[in-house]
């Protein structure tokens, strides 16, 4: 795959040197700043968001949130012990507040404590699950897009928050009615 990418880079750069040589410089520089600016604006919404993150951890306060959750980890999980339910919770919690890039050191931990004990070259029904809910993930509040729509001036960052709601909770119910759907048909196979 790296063949293939480099292929089309040096075709890419090739074709504009011959068609206008001014402009390829120039597309790279622009490209460049535009790159670093939004690294700068996303770097700053998520040292605040990974620093709530880490309040939460500091101050128990995601105990509080993992019993809250309690239930629905149990519906989508099973059995799990109290500090994979404490990652998960943490992580769905974090997931909701649209914080997608922040969670994901919540989301490699709960995947470890799910695996800890299976060790297996094929992912556990929880696994799954918590994958499904990593990608279809609830978002009450899109906190990144918001803040990245605020940052280019748009007249109305948060006139998305509703459509967020509604997209995210019918690709999730979807995603989660899906994964029961795939264990109950194979129930034998993998008991996790």
């Amino acid at each position: 795959m790296r063949k293939v990418w480099f292929l089309m880079i040096v075709c890419s750069i090739a074709f504009l040197l011959f068609k206008s040589p001014n402009s390829v410089i120039e597309s790279m520089i622009t490209s460049s700043t535009n790159a670093i600016e939004l690294l700068i604006k996303l770097l700053g919404i998520y040292a605040i968001w990974l620093g709530i993150l880490e309040i939460v951890e500091q101050s128990k306060l995601n105990i509080v949130l993992s019993n809250l959750l309690s239930p629905i980890i149990k519906w989508l999980f099973g059995d799990v012990d109290k500090q994979t339910k404490n990652y998960i919770s943490l992580n769905l919690s974090s997931n909701m507040l649209g914080l997608g890039n922040a969670c994901t050191p919540m989301g490699i931990k709960a995947m470890q404590q799910l695996d800890k004990n299976h060790h297996s070259i094929t992912a556990s029904h929880q696994m799954i699950m918590l994958l499904i809910l990593n990608a279809t993930s609830i978002q009450l509040l899109p906190t990144t897009v918001i803040s990245l729509r605020a940052s280019f001036n748009s007249l109305e960052p948060t006139n998305i928050i509703l459509p967020s709601i509604i997209a995210t909770a019918v690709s999730t119910l979807v995603g989660v009615l899906g994964v029961k759907f795939m264990q109950k048909l194979f129930k034998g196979r993998n008991k996790n």
